[in-house]
Order: structure tokens, then C-alpha cells, then sequence
């Protein structure tokens, strides 16, 4: 599925060397970074992203990676990532206005432009290649969920939302078992597809997709099959079984996600209140 990600690490493991104890040096991996990530380990992240941005100069993923760390640092801090807040959109909406870091929010772009770079020279190059449109795809995401969420600027998220929908698309086009790509529409078809159906008509014609079903079934390729982005597909399921009253879906899905990344205590929190 991610071949030039396998392809590099054979390629690095073939020339690894044992060392005294005869045991060869554990490499960094993005798979490894957003594990720690998921598991709110951000400063050993950014180490990781870091690692494999040095060995791997020009992969446009580990600074979109990098930016993700940010991004879910200030979810973390903010205590954004809590499940009534969704659920409640009320609660949501009139929810107090966040004050983002200035420091991360800065490094949080410039490690999206660094990406974006990156990505921009590999696709003049190759238009098609799949690493290259994955990571635009990914960058268009995090500054949506970043300016709709911290900053609150709705009209912008969507816009970079349906963008992110258009390229995962364009992407999946190419490479339909690129299966983390299928986040960007489903998150698009679901959270859209919640509004009364006035609204989801004007949004049709402005362009969004507003299919609630569609949402969800993009959601769980992501979450079944997906690789980077399988954990986060997860919680927006258990959010969204939150929201349909499926007490035990929502539960069995954070247990899984507690039992998996036993640092984060917000799938621990949440499932505690479903019990």
C-alpha cells in the first residue's frame, strides 16, 4: 500500500549494520511517529518525523507528519478532542473562543509549507504520484481542522475541506488503496451531511458533499484498512455512534483505542462515561 515507504526501509535495513550486541539499531518510521502521536508522546514524535525527514530529505510525509504533531498538541492542550463537544453542537457552537500558540502555530506552518514544497517539486515531476498527492491531501486537512476548530473560522475549514475532498479524489483516482485518503471526503460527507436538509442543499451547491451514509462508509475503509489516519477514523466513529445513540459501538471502539495508546487519556475519560 505505502511501497516507497517499504521500499526506502529495506533499502536502509539492508545496509544496517549489527551493533556490539549484535542486535541491529532500532530506525525511525512514520508508522512509529504517529503511534507516539496518537498516544500524546509529541515531543518523541517530532524526534521520529524529525529522524526520518534527515534520512529522507525529500518525502513531502514527514513534514505534513511533523504538522500533524503540532496540530494534535494544541488539541491536546485545548481539550479539544472531547467527544461531548461534538456530540453537543449547541455546546459546541457557544463553546469560549481558544487561544492558539503562537509558537506551534507557527511551526505548525511552516512544517505544512516545507511539505507542500516538497510535494509541489515531486508533482511537477510526476502528477500522479500518490506520495506527493497524499501529502497535499493531508496539509489541506490539517489547516482545516486547525482553522475551524481553533480558530473557529467555519467558512474557511470548508473550504480547505472540499478541496481536500477534491484532491483525495483525484488521489484515490490513482491509487484507490491509498485507503487513509477516503478521511478527507468522509469527514466532508458526514460532518456536512448533519445539517438540515435546506443547508445541505445550499452546501451541494457551493460544491460540498453532504451524504451523511457516504461519510460513514468512508470513514470506516479508513478506519479498517487505513495506516496513519486508522486511529483518528476510529474516534470520529465512536463520535459518530455517540450521535446516533450506539452506546456500544462507540464503546467497543474506544476501548480498542484506550488499549492501544494507554497514554492518552481521552479515550480512557470518554469510555468511562459510557459505562
Amino acid at each position: 500500500m505505502f511501497l516507497p515507504f517499504i521500499q526506502a526501509l529495506c533499502c536502509i535495513l539492508a545496509q544496517a549494520t549489527p551493533s556490539r550486541s549484535g542486535t541491529i539499531p532500532v530506525l525511525p518510521t512514520l508508522e512509529t511517529g504517529y503511534h507516539q502521536m496518537y498516544d500524546l508522546q509529541f515531543y518523541q514524535a517530532h524526534q521520529t518525523f524529525h529522524e526520518w525527514e534527515r534520512l529522507h530529505p525529500q518525502d513531502p510525509l514527514a513534514p505534513s507528519a511533523d504538522a500533524a504533531a503540532y496540530l494534535f498538541t494544541e488539541f491536546d492542550r485545548l481539550g479539544i478532542l472531547q467527544s461531548e463537544l461534538f456530540v453537543d453542537d449547541e455546546k459546541f457552537k457557544k463553546s469560549a473562543s481558544l487561544t492558539p500558540d503562537p509558537v506551534a502555530k507557527r511551526q505548525f506552518e511552516n512544517a505544512l509549507a516545507l511539505s507542500d514544497r516538497l510535494a509541489d517539486a515531486v508533482l511537477a515531476r510526476s502528477p500522479k504520484d500518490s506520495n506527493a498527492l497524499f501529502a497535499k491531501t493531508m496539509n489541506l486537512g490539517l489547516r482545516s481542522d486547525y482553522v475551524g476548530l481553533i480558530e473557529k473560522r467555519y467558512f474557511t475549514s470548508l473550504s480547505y475541506m472540499k478541496s481536500a475532498g477534491i484532491l483525495s479524489d483525484k488521489l484515490l483516482a490513482v491509487d484507490p488503496t491509498r485507503y487513509d485518503a477516503y478521511l478527507a471526503t468522509g469527514v466532508e460527507n458526514y460532518m456536512l451531511g448533519l445539517n438540515a436538509a435546506p443547508v445541505r442543499w445550499l452546501l451541494r451547491i457551493y460544491g460540498a458533499q453532504a451524504d451523511k451514509e457516504q461519510g460513514i462508509a468512508r470513514l470506516k475503509l479508513t478506519a479498517e484498512k487505513g495506516h496513519f489516519l486508522m486511529p483518528f477514523a476510529r474516534l470520529l466513529l465512536a463520535v459518530a455512534a455517540l450521535r446516533d445513540k450506539d452506546k456500544n459501538r462507540a464503546r467497543q471502539l474506544l476501548a480498542g483505542l484506550a488499549r492501544e495508546f494507554p497514554n492518552n487519556g481521552l479515550y480512557a475519560r470518554e469510555l468511562s462515561l459510557l459505562q
